[in-house]
Order: structure tokens, then C-alpha cells, then sequence
């Protein structure tokens, strides 16, 4: 591909993504710091609460451990009641208390009266001598003692009191373990308080273990929860890139044929036109339109002419050499920017190449389809530095092969624009000529071909004599009509007055009008409503009125059609088929439409004299329509010879120079022309 097309391209898509990214929702990752500090948060709290939740547990154990204990003391113990209210201990009491040191988790005690003053502990009764069965031992209180606090709130208030201790600094004690305050109740009521020392050193490990299953669990659950998020974003971004770029694809693409459309064709060009200022590199445009793609959608459907167009996009596209961009510009055009020019002979080469490949027939539907177009090409830096008018030129380009053929290739040159110039001024020209009646009606007379040579009818042929230009032939001002839309308009305005024409003739003589297909097809035409309104307001018999349609105008909408012609035959006016035999010669027309006369093509009066079999054909048309109940008319009959092999054919109606040229109607000499 070359530097500049490269640079093109990048300037526009990068453009396309750089304002994808300005616009579009702020990505979730930017988040990731706010989630770790969030976790951080997280697993604080996480900590701290178990932290509390496990001294919770372990005082909910100690305490229940210690009540436990202080009720087993209580039972099993004898003369509680003087140890607390004298202070004097018994040997029996002594000795179960000895025996019970260590029960449990319960390691260590010590003994308070009602006042909180310490009156035993579990290491002074493992201490003392065994007493006699009968003696007693006199507990010493510290006479400055002013009593542990927590009792009173024990005895008077019944709030035991729990405490953890690390016992890790002191050898004779637990890694962990709680100083419980609880109280010693004797039958008659509280006797005083027992301080337990519950070992919780195994308790601890248990509900560590517990917590930290608890905890591996919880953080499982939350890296899942975590990765199922991340997966989610991913996922929601991956959508969210996905249906941008097929935003982008539409924005930019035709759907049908997956070309550039016009937009982003024009984008391309002017990135493109830039950077060949830079790099000096030449580039031309090629605009291509298919021959008769209409037909194909009239005679295949439009399902047929969009599997055409993609057909055409495909050939176009294997044509593409590194650099070159295709689009389609809207209905049946397409265009091709080609990159890194040599010399206008590449262009040439290339257009020529595009004609080749659309001229092989495609397959469609099963049917063969004839394909073909016109291709015009316009250089930029030769023809034009703005891509507006290099993209007109190039279209004046392509106008001129199809005008001049079709199914070839054409350069812009200057006529072109001198040529669309004198079109333009002529549809100016053509639109006041026709607010201003200045366009004539010549009448051709229609022979009766039984010999005795009687104009029975006359053909209204438009003219226009232009006051500068002179006399301008149908074939240029009536296409010119339907390019700049007075096609209808002119259509209206010959039947109106051939029908006032007819209706001044002193004879009966038919006078019949020609019909375009936009008087049909148009959205703002009504051809029923207006033959009706010019019969009325002229007052001519409507049997008097022939309107002649081409096989052509059946094709398109061939009901619609149907419709307004049996409509128009039930008025009266008479319908005939005109140029038969040149067109697609379905004979379904012949019998669908509500037709009273057939007009042979001047194709084959032409070759009655030169060729056998054409005389054939005409005697099957003939016969054909006379069985149908229809009268047939030939049309340029120039020799005697044509007349006369045209009157043993059956042939019902003559017209051509050999009888009568069209004439303009001459008011003064009315008479004189009917008789004639």
C-alpha cells in the first residue's frame, strides 16, 4: 500500500477512534486501586471482628467454665460456710480442695470473702500440711488489704467479671488463659467469690482453626466473586468494543455490498488528497454505474438486483491492487479510488479492466443475468485538487460512456463540462418553452391498408423549435425531459392538445398520443385523471383517442399498469402496444392488458424486402392479433415494395414517409389536409 493511502486511512480511522475514546464510558478498570483498597478495608474489619468475636467466645467459655467449677466447689467442698465466715478451714475441706486444684481447663483458684478480701489460693492450700481429722487452720488476711473491686460488683450487683491473660512470660502458666470472677453460692446464699483460672490455650486454637476456615472460605468466595466481576467487565467491554466497531462498520460501510459508503468515501479522499500534497503520490478516481440494472430489478425482483450488487462489489474488489478503496455511492454506483498512479495510462488500463470484469453475465437465482456497465475517470492534480469536483469530473466521465454506448470506459476532458453546461441551459430552455406553449404537435397520418389509401387516423408527434438553436429532435428534448423531471408535465400537456386538435377536425378521424412510463409510474402523475379531464373539458369522443405504450412500461409494476389501462378502456379510449417486437415480446401482454391494436416495430418493415423469415414472423404477429380480436399497424413503411408485401400480410393500418410525414396542423388549410 502506498505512504499516502497508508496515511489516509490512519487519518481516518485513527480520527474514529480518537473520538471513540473521548466519548465513550470511562473504562471499570481504573477502578483496580479503589478495589484493593477496599479489600485492604476489608480484611482489617474482617480481622478485627474476629479478633472480638474470638475474646468474645473465649470469655463466654471461661465464664461458663468457671460457674461450672465454682457450682462443683460448692457442692463437693464441706464447711464453705466457716472458711468465708471465719476464715477457718477445715481438713476436710482442705482436702478436696487439694484434690480439685486442677480440673479441666481449670488450672489455678483463689478464694474472696463478701468483702473481697483474699482469704485462700490453690498454691497456699497445696502448700499447707495435711490437717488432723478433727483440727482446723486459721486463714490469715493482710490486714492493709483493701479487697479485690470486681467482688462488690459480684455479690451486690451479680456481674462476674472475666479477664484474658498472655501467659507466654510467665513459666508456670498457659499460653492463654482467663482470670474468671465468679460467685461461690452456699444454701443460704452468695458465701463469697472464687477467682478461676481457665487454660483456653486449646480453645484458642480451635476457634482460630474454625475462624481461619471461616475465613479461607470467605476470601475463596470473594476472589471468585472478585474473578466472576473481572470476568463480567471483561465480558461488558468486550461487548462494548464489539458494538462499537460494528457501529463504526455501519456508519462507515454500505451493508448490502460491504463497500465504503458515500460519507466515508469522501473522508477517504480528502485524507487521501492531503497526504498526496505531502508525498507527491497521484491517485484518480473511477465512477462506475451498472447498464440497465433497473430491467433486472423490474423483470427478477430487487431480492435479484441486491445479489447482483453484491456480485459486482466481489468482482470489483478482486480487481483491487494494495491501496485501492472501494464504495458505493447509492443505488447502482459505485466508485474506486485507485492509489499510486504512474501515468494515466494505469487509469485507462484499470477502467478497462472494470468494464471487462462486469461485462461476464452473473448467475442469479438460477437465472443468467446480463450485467455490464460504465466507467468514467477523473485524475487528481490533472483533472481537478478538490475531491468535490474530481468526483464530479469523474461522474461527467462516466455520463459520457453511457451516453455514448454503454459498457465502456471514458476520461474526463473539458467538453464534458461544456456538454452538461448547454444541457443545463437547454432544461432551462425546455421548462419556459413548456410554461409558455411554445412546443408544436406534428400530426402523421394512419392508412387504412385495404387499398383505398384513407388517413383513418393521426399520430401526434411533439416538436420543439428552439428560437436560437433551431428545430431540437424529440430524441434530445424528451430524455432531457425526464433528467430534469417536466417529463409528466410535457406528457400532459401533448394529450390536452391533440385533443383539442382532434376535436376541431371535420371528420372522425382517431388521433393517438404516446405515453411515457413516468405518466404511470410518478408519484404525483394520475394518467386516468387527466385523459378523462381532457376528453371533458375538449369534448372529444374518447373512442376517438388511441394512447400507445411501449412493452417496456408493462415490466415495472406491470399491475399498477393493468389497473390504469383497464380504467382508461373503460372510458372509451383505445390502447395500442407500439414498437412490438423489439422489446421482451411476452406474449402474455397481448392477452392480460386491454390492448385494441398492435404496431410492428419499422425494424421489421425494414428487412421485409432482405430477409424471408423476417415476412414469417410478421405473418404470425398478424395472425396472432387478429385472432385476439386486435388490429395491427406497421410502422416506417418508406418503399412500394413494403407496402404492398405489408397488404398480403393481412396488415390492417400503414404509416411511414413512403404515405405521409409528419406535419404541423395548419388552422388555414384544415380542410385541405383532411381531404388529402
Amino acid at each position: 500500500m502506498s505512504n499516502g493511502i497508508r496515511l489516509a486511512l490512519a487519518s481516518l480511522y485513527g480520527v474514529s477512534k480518537s473520538f471513540k475514546a473521548n466519548t465513550q464510558p470511562r473504562s471499570l478498570w481504573w477502578s483496580v486501586p479503589g478495589w484493593a483498597c477496599a479489600c485492604a478495608l476489608l480484611l482489617f474489619v474482617a480481622t478485627h471482628a474476629m479478633q472480638l468475636s474470638e475474646e468474645r467466645l473465649l470469655t463466654q467459655d471461661a465464664e461458663h467454665t468457671a460457674l461450672q467449677y465454682a457450682d462443683f466447689i460448692a457442692q463437693i467442698v464441706p464447711d464453705l460456710d466457716r472458711l468465708f465466715a471465719h476464715g477457718e478451714l477445715s481438713a476436710q475441706a482442705q482436702e478436696v480442695l487439694q484434690r480439685n486444684t486442677r480440673l479441666g481447663d481449670v488450672f489455678r483458684y483463689k478464694l474472696f470473702d463478701s468483702n473481697g478480701q483474699l482469704l485462700l489460693t490453690s498454691d497456699e492450700i497445696d502448700s499447707l500440711k495435711p490437717l488432723t481429722a478433727t483440727s482446723t487452720v486459721q486463714l490469715v488476711t493482710q490486714p492493709h488489704d483493701t479487697g479485690n473491686p470486681y467482688v462488690s460488683d459480684i455479690v451486690l450487683g451479680g456481674k462476674n467479671h472475666i479477664e484474658l491473660a498472655d501467659g507466654r512470660a510467665k513459666p508456670d502458666r498457659p499460653d492463654l488463659y482467663s482470670e474468671a470472677y465468679v460467685p461461690l453460692a452456699g444454701p443460704d446464699g452468695i458465701l463469697g467469690v472464687i477467682e478461676v483460672y481457665v487454660d483456653q490455650s486449646a480453645r484458642q486454637l480451635r476457634i482460630a482453626s474454625a475462624f481461619t476456615r471461616i475465613v479461607t472460605t470467605v476470601i475463596g468466595l470473594f476472589l471468585l466473586g472478585v474473578l466472576g466481576l473481572a470476568w463480567q467487565i471483561w465480558q461488558r467491554q468486550s461487548d462494548r468494543r464489539r458494538d462499537e466497531e460494528k457501529i463504526r462498520y455501519l456508519a462507515e460501510h454500505d451493508v448490502l455490498s460491504g463497500a465504503l459508503n458515500r460519507a466515508s468515501f469522501e473522508s477517504v479522499l480528502v485524507a487521501t488528497a492531503r497526504a498526496a500534497e505531502v508525498s507527491g503520490e497521484g491517485f484518480a478516481i473511477h465512477c462506475i454505474d451498472l447498464d440497465r440494472f433497473k430491467e433486472i430489478n423490474d423483470t427478477l425482483g430487487h431480492s435479484a438486483g441486491d445479489e447482483v450488487l453484491r456480485g459486482v462489489a466481489s468482482r470489483l474488489t478482486a480487481l483491487h491492487r494494495p491501496g485501492d478503496v472501494l464504495a458505493r455511492l447509492g443505488g447502482d454506483e459505485f466508485a474506486i479510488l485507485q492509489a499510486a498512479l504512474n501515468s494515466p495510462r494505469d487509469v485507462e488500463a484499470h477502467g478497462r479492466r472494470i468494464v471487462k470484469a462486469l461485462s461476464r453475465p452473473m448467475d442469479v437465482a438460477g437465472n443468467r443475468v446480463p450485467c455490464g456497465a460504465s466507467v468514467g475517470a477523473a485524475c487528481f492534480g490533472i483533472d481537478a485538487t478538490e475531491i468535490s469536483d474530481l468526483l464530479h469530473k469523474a461522474d461527467l466521465a462516466m455520463y459520457r460512456s453511457k451516453t455514448s454506448g454503454r459498457g465502456r470506459f471514458s476520461f474526463y476532458d473539458e467538453t464534458l463540462d461544456q456538454e452538461l453546461e448547454e444541457r443545463r441551459l437547454l432544461s432551462i430552455d425546455l421548462r419556459t418553452a413548456l410554461a409558455d406553449e411554445a412546443l408544436s404537435l406534428h400530426y402523421q397520418p394512419l392508412f387504412d391498408a385495404s387499398g383505398s389509401d384513407r388517413a383513418v387516423g393521426y399520430e401526434a408527434l411533439m416538436r420543439w423549435h428552439h428560437p436560437v438553436r433551431g428545430n431540437v429532435p424529440p430524441s434530445v428534448f424528451i430524455p432531457l425531459a425526464e433528467e430534469c423531471g417536466e417529463i409528466v408535465a410535457l406528457g400532459t400537456w401533448a394529450i390536452k392538445q391533440a385533443c383539442r386538435d382532434a376535436a376541431q377536425w371535420n371528420d372522425h378521424a382517431r388521433v393517438a398520443v404516446n405515453l411515457s412510463a413516468a405518466q404511470f409510474h410518478a408519484d404525483t402523475a394520475d394518467v386516468v385523471g387527466i385523459v378523462e379531464n381532457a376528453l371533458s373539458s375538449t369534448g372529444l369522443a374518447p373512442q376517438r383517442l388511441e394512447l400507445e405504450i411501449t412493452e417496456s412500461l408493462l415490466i415495472s409494476d406491470p399491475e399498477k399498469v393493468l389497473d390504469s389501462l383497464n380504467r382508461l378502456s373503460g372510458l372509451g379510449v383505445r390502447i395500442a402496444m407500439d414498437d412490438f417486437g423489439t422489446g421482451y415480446s411476452s406474449l402474455s401482454y397481448l392477452w392480460r392488458f386491454p390492448f385494441n391494436k398492435v404496431k410492428i416495430d419499422r425494424a421489421f418493415v425494414n428487412e421485409l424486402e432482405s430477409e424471408g423469415k423476417v415476412s414469417l414472423v410478421v405473418a404470425s404477429i398478424i395472425t396472432l392479433a387478429h385472432s385476439l380480436g386486435m388490429r395491427v399497424n406497421a410502422e416506417g413503411v418508406e418503399t412500394e415494395q413494403q407496402r404492398n408485401a405489408l397488404r398480403e400480410l393481412g396488415c390492417d393500418e400503414l404509416q411511414g414517409f413512403l404515405l405521409g410525414r409528419p406535419e404541423p396542423l395548419d388552422n388555414d388549410s384544415e380542410n385541405e389536409q383532411k381531404a388529402a
